[in-house]
Formats: C-alpha cells, sequence, structure tokens
C-alpha cells in the first residue's frame, strides 16, 4: 500500500491509504488553490484547475501479464489537455511516458533483471508523499528495486536499490510549465552497478516516449539538429519541437538536464524518423556502482510549452534551473 501525506506550512498530517485496488481516494491542493492532486487506482493525478497534468503510476501496471511496470509518468498532458505521451506502444511495449530505467543491473558479476524492459524487475513503490506549495505540488516516492532472480532463503526477492524520487508540478506560466525530477539512488547491496543497453548506443537513464509528431524536429544550445543512431553531444537541454496537437501552431517539450546530475554533460539520444524515447544517456553501455553510503542523483527538467520558444529563451531557462 502506499501512504498519502499532505505537508503545508511545515505540518504534516497522514491523511489516508491508497490501496492497490484504489478503493480509497484522497486529494488536496496547492497552497494557492490552482493545482489539484488526486489519489486513484493508478497512483496520483496532478491537475491544474480542470485540467489534467499528469498521472504518476504508483500502482503496478502490465499487458497481457507481460511488461509489467511502476514508478513512472503516463499520461503527461499539454497545457490544453491533450495526451503528449504513449504506454505500451505497439513497436516498443516497454516503453512507457516518461521513465527512469537502465538494461543492465548487476550485483558482482550476475545479472539481476532489466529494468528498461521490465523483464525480471520490480518497483516497490513503498510510500508517495504529497507536498503542498505554493505554486507547485511535489509527489515524494520511496522506490524499492527488486528481482525475482536474486531470492532471499525464503524465495522471496532481495531489496536491491533504494530509490527516492521527487517530482515536482509547477503551476503554468504564461504558455509553459515546469515540471522537475530529482531521481535518487542508493545500493541496498554491496558490488550492485547500473548500466545502459549493452551496444555502441548504451542508452539508458531519464527517457521520454511521447506521440510522435511528423516532422519532429530538434532545437538544441547549437541549433536545430539531425538525430542519429548513436548518441549526441547536443548540450544541456533539447526541445522536442512539433505539432503535437490538433492544431498547426508549433509547441514541444524541452528536456534540461542540471549541472549537479551525475554524469554531466550526458549525451543523447534522439530519434526523428523511428518512434521511440528520447534520452540524455547516463551512464552509457559500461556499468558504473552504486554507492551503499550516499544517494547518487540525477536531475531534470521538462518544459511543456503550446508555443514555438527560440533557442535565447530556453538557454535562459536554463540558466535559470542551473542556479536552483
Amino acid at each position: 500500500m502506499s501512504r498519502i501525506i499532505v505537508t503545508a506550512c511545515l505540518l504534516i498530517a497522514i491523511i489516508g491509504l491508497v490501496t492497490r485496488t484504489g478503493s480509497a481516494q484522497q486529494q488536496g491542493q496547492s497552497l494557492d488553490r490552482s493545482l489539484n492532486w488526486l489519489a486513484n487506482a493508478e497512483g496520483v493525478l496532478v491537475s491544474e484547475q480542470e485540467t489534467p497534468i499528469l498521472q504518476y503510476q504508483a500502482n503496478p501496471k502490465s499487458r497481457n501479464g507481460s511488461h509489467r511496470r511502476a514508478n513512472y509518468i503516463h499520461p503527461l498532458y499539454g497545457l490544453d489537455g491533450r495526451v503528449l505521451t504513449q504506454d505500451f506502444p505497439a513497436d516498443h511495449l516497454h516503453h512507457r511516458g516518461v521513465f527512469w530505467a537502465w538494461h543492465q543491473l548487476y550485483v558482482g558479476e550476475v545479472a539481476v533483471g532489466d529494468g528498461w524492459m521490465a523483464e525480471s524487475f520490480d518497483w516497490d513503490v513503498r510510500s508517495t508523499e504529497m507536498v503542498s506549495k505554493t505554486e507547485s505540488i511535489q509527489i515524494k516516492n520511496e522506490v524499492i528495486w527488486r528481482s525475482e532472480k536474486l531470492l532471499d532463503s525464503d524465495a522471496q526477492p532481495i531489496p536491491l536499490v533504494k530509490e527516492l524520487n521527487v517530482i515536482e508540478v509547477h503551476r503554468a506560466a504564461g504558455e509553459m510549465r515546469n515540471i522537475d525530477f530529482e531521481i535518487k539512488l542508493l545500493a541496498l547491496r554491496p558490488n550492485l552497478s547500473i548500466g545502459g543497453s549493452n551496444d555502441a548506443k548504451g542508452y539508458g537513464g531519464f527517457s521520454v516516449r511521447v506521440q510522435q509528431p511528423p516532422g519532429l524536429r530538434f532545437l538544441t544550445s547549437q541549433g536545430f539538429i539531425k538525430a542519429t543512431k548513436l548518441p549526441m553531444a547536443c548540450g544541456d537541454w533539447v526541445d522536442l519541437v512539433g505539432q503535437f496537437g490538433a492544431s498547426k501552431t508549433t509547441s514541444g517539450i524541452a528536456i534540461l538536464v542540471h549541472p549537479e546530475t551525475v554524469g554531466y554533460p550526458q549525451k543523447w539520444i534522439l530519434r526523428d524518423k523511428v518512434k521511440s524515447m528520447q534520452n540524455p544517456v547516463y551512464p552509457g553501455r559500461d556499468p558504473v556502482a552504486l554507492s551503499t553510503k550516499s544517494f547518487t542523483s540525477l536531475r531534470y527538467r521538462l518544459i511543456v510549452h503550446s508555443k514555438e520558444l527560440t533557442k535565447a529563451e530556453l538557454d535562459q531557462a536554463h540558466q535559470a534551473y542551473a542556479s536552483e
């Protein structure tokens, strides 16, 4: 079960439990009352006024019993309420909205599950805390990674990694909305490591699977670029630019990497012709160890926007994010 807690003005009140079946529902607001959240059978839905913003998937979800997953965002909505992301797309059933996952998970020399493919891997969302701020709402989650490939003497999966993540949803400012992600990982077993795909692409880490519009373009601090199959040096941010809605208006989703993120600066896997995810890569093909004493931290910001943004506007947005 996931515990839902509301925090306001340093007062923390436990208001109820959300069961796996969603038999209990709780709700709350940001302090300015423009942002709202509702606990449901999937996890937590955050909205602004009557327009949905995102759904956090806390409870496990699968397609015909396969690719069982949890701990991700879908749907992510545009400022007009349109759905921007995909879950279980036919070409890559393991892709899911906004997610963070790795192909390689090792304890010593033993491979113990594939979080990217959602195979032999389990995300146990132990708690979800809702924190109401003046102009934002935080979803704070404690998640334990487990795998059926590593069991204890009672044939139960052994806890492998403790993940603490914070998803902060900001009130829209004009034609833009910021959504921040901080993902912290702590190994619960010695000699534990994570890595991306075991090939030249090395994809893995924070990823966004959008409903890809025709003519998707990528704006970076270096200008517009063409995607390649291999990781690219694109700078601190990439804006996915296209006509995501029914109208011909150009809009997009910008992905920003905070300078304090481990592995900074990160390279990027981008796809414009094959429907796929967009990914600032960490750590790449070669696995890296997770500490048992201190958290490994990754920080990203999404800017969902309903107008076309210039390079100067996005450079300024990244400078503001980097200073936080």
